[in-house]
């Protein structure tokens, strides 16, 4: 499953982007909010950070259909190529979805809570489509039932769109969404984190170091290899 990060912040940005296997960075005007600043600057430096060759999911602010595709256009040719803009899920949404993608413009329409808009999204030609997990649990829903809906929608309708599952609460929604078929998924950095740490991991790699300094001291293998080429 392909991953990439939820955030705006530059720090967490440039973190992930070194150590994990992210394929691209999402945002949203509420994560944008967070950081403040010029919001141009910022989405440029993410931009910088991870490159040309991974993906940056902006969305749009504006909500009529002319000013939407005009800011769509213009996002993209500020942010350059494997920018893709986020449409909501709406009327209109739907409209300029169909609109960007027949001329060549990725869309992910977001804030997905039925497999009923991932459907209509699809169809509209979104290159992606984000479900919402942990808000659909909490208005009772089934969120990971939600992705494995779509997914065989999806998957028997032979569509190119893929879905982008979002809103996460917990490290295992993440692991739920993949067991069900889910393309890809953009994660927090909180979450991002949970998904590779474990206390038994942390214990083990422990008993490595103080077996081993145990038996040699303080040298490692690299040491020993060195010394030996010498």
């Amino acid at each position: 499953m392909k991953i990439l990060l939820d955030t705006a912040n530059l720090d967490d940005i440039r973190y992930f982007n070194t150590y994990f296997p992210i394929e691209g960075v999402t945002t949203n005007p509420t994560i944008l909010s967070k950081e403040g600043g010029d919001v141009l600057a910022q989405l440029k430096a993410i931009r910088d950070i991870i490159g040309e060759d991974k993906e940056l999911h902006v969305q749009v602010t504006e909500t009529e259909f002319e000013k939407i595709i005009e800011e769509a256009r213009l996002i993209v040719d500020y942010l350059g190529i494997n920018t893709v803009v986020k449409i909501p899920a709406t009327d209109v949404g739907l409209r300029v979805t169909k609109y960007l993608s027949d001329r060549g413009i990725s869309v992910t329409v977001t804030a997905v809570l039925t497999a009923a808009q991932a459907m209509l999204a699809s169809n509209a030609g979104a290159s992606y489509v984000a479900p919402y997990i942990s808000r659909s649990e909490n208005l009772c829903a089934d969120g990971v039932g939600t992705v494995a809906d779509i997914a065989k929608i999806f998957e028997i309708s032979g569509t190119d769109t893929k879905i982008l599952a979002a809103s996460f609460k917990t490290a295992k929604e993440v692991l739920d969404v993949a067991v069900v078929g889910c393309h890809s998924a953009t994660i927090g950095s909180h979450i991002m984190k949970m998904l590779l740490s474990h206390t038994t991991t942390d214990t083990s790699i422990a008993g490595f170091v103080r077996d081993w300094e145990g038996a040699f001291g303080k040298t490692t293998l690299l040491k020993l290899l060195k010394e030996k080429n010498k």
